[in-house]
């Protein structure tokens, strides 16, 4: 495996972004070959590890995909841990590929898999230069260019030609085309009780729940299959009638990439469902319930990527240490004039990561409470879900204070403290 590795690469690279920067390194993966051109909105994600999750996670089409932490790629790819069907960046840029791949679990190496999805890379990018001015100025429309006999003027020029990413509806490119069942479940990767076992499945009655996939990760759906749902998804422009018709317990709205408000389809799906099933929505789900209600949305400078991102549980005092991946936000003010209150804050920057209907059983989270950054911080999210469809009303603070406190032995804490302004 070791010497397959760096057979990709060797072949002098460049970044280019929209404000006219030009980063000069070496390609990988499709990069590896003269005459590679990928374009995509360059945005960073702050894990230290997680870089196949990541790569795979369909929310990011559409996307250049900057890694902060500078060494990657050194315990390979495992197909059991894509959470899609390959990888969805647009490209990879990262300080350093790793020459050696060392994991037992491991079948390829990164560059071997990104060049057979005809993703490009690019390593030897000063990538803290890179990401301070993300940060500063907010992301940047940008390109990955093997094309020597291109000069960098014209590259700006093709970026800057490049679509934006509000007002795509990349969801219809990653939604599935039929509907279909997903039987797998975590296995041994289940997570804990208060007493160190594996979290047993839901008991009960078995509940069906209906997804609509806007580009879901697989392990969204083996958190449900783990409690005993039957799980059933369906593509995201569905008419609400023909998801009634699968008689659905409960309906979860699942991530996906891009603008939510162009996902109109799904928008107008979710207005007619709203209060009928119980539902449960993440990442963009989350922002397209609360457009369905009536909310509004709003683009972040840089968005918040990566599997360290801080959240209060403002019903149980609990501090959340999530796994998110975010370009666009629910306005606050909004969301109280229908109905609505927060639930989770990011402490970062106070904005909105979580909601639930007072009067319908409706909430949704911004976060993804199907990762393990916690490790199992967010999973409750789950539980609580399963205790709405089973109660059939709204979300009740009490309830999501007992389910929390189940999963996990540090006491729960009232808290009443400020807003935190957005910066």
């Amino acid at each position: 495996m070791n010497s397959d590795a760096f057979r990709h690469r060797g072949v002098g690279a460049r970044l280019v972004l929209e404000d006219g920067t030009v980063l000069h390194g070496r390609g990988f993966g499709a990069a590896g070959e003269a005459g590679v051109q990928t374009f995509g909105e360059v945005v960073f994600n702050t894990a230290m590890c997680g870089y196949q999750e990541a790569f795979s996670d369909p929310s990011y089409l559409g996307q250049i995909l900057v890694m902060t932490v500078p060494h990657v790629g050194n315990y390979g790819i495992t197909p059991e841990d894509v959470e899609g069907p390959g990888p969805s960046v647009a490209g990879v840029v990262v300080r350093e590929l790793s020459r050696v791949v060392s994991n037992h679990r491991a079948e390829a190496d990164l560059s071997s898999w990104l060049a057979a999805s005809g993703v490009p890379g690019i390593e030897r990018v000063d990538t803290r230069a890179l990401v301070r001015r993300l940060r500063v100025g907010g992301v940047l429309r940008g390109a990955i260019s093997t094309e020597s006999g291109v000069s960098d003027a014209d590259l700006v020029d093709r970026v800057r030609a490049s679509e934006s990413m509000s007002g795509r509806n990349l969801a219809a490119s990653v939604s599935p085309s039929e509907s279909g069942g997903f039987s797998e479940d975590l296995g041994s990767w289940g997570s804990l009780d208060s007493a160190g076992r594996l979290a047993a499945a839901g008991g009960g009655d078995r509940l069906r729940v209906v997804a609509i996939d806007c580009g879901a990760k697989r392990n969204i759906y083996r958190h449900l299959v783990d409690r005993g749902c039957e799980v059933v998804f369906v593509p995201h422009d569905w008419s609400a009638d023909r998801i009634l018709e699968l008689r659905p317990d409960g309906l979860l709205v699942s991530n996906g990439p891009g603008d939510p408000a162009a996902v109109e389809s799904s928008i107008a799906t979710l207005a007619r469902l709203a209060g009928v099933v119980p539902t449960f929505g993440i990442c963009l789900g989350h922002q397209m319930l609360a457009l369905a209600l009536g909310a509004k949305t709003w683009k972040l400078k840089f968005g918040h990527r990566g599997a360290n991102q801080p959240v209060r549980n403002l019903l149980t005092g609990r501090v959340e240490i999530t796994s998110q991946n975010h370009g666009f936000c629910v306005d606050e003010e909004s969301l109280a004039a229908v109905g609505c209150e927060v639930t989770h804050r990011h402490l970062n920057d106070g904005t909105v990561a979580g909601f639930r209907h007072l009067d319908r059983p409706i909430f949704a989270v911004q976060h993804h409470p199907e990762a393990s950054p916690g490790p199992h911080d967010a999973s409750y999210l789950f539980d609580c879900f399963l205790s709405m469809i089973r109660s059939g009303g709204p979300l009740e603070a009490k309830s999501m204070r007992r389910i929390q406190a189940g999963r996990s032995e540090a006491p729960l804490i009232e808290v009443d403290r400020p807003a935190m302004p957005v910066r």
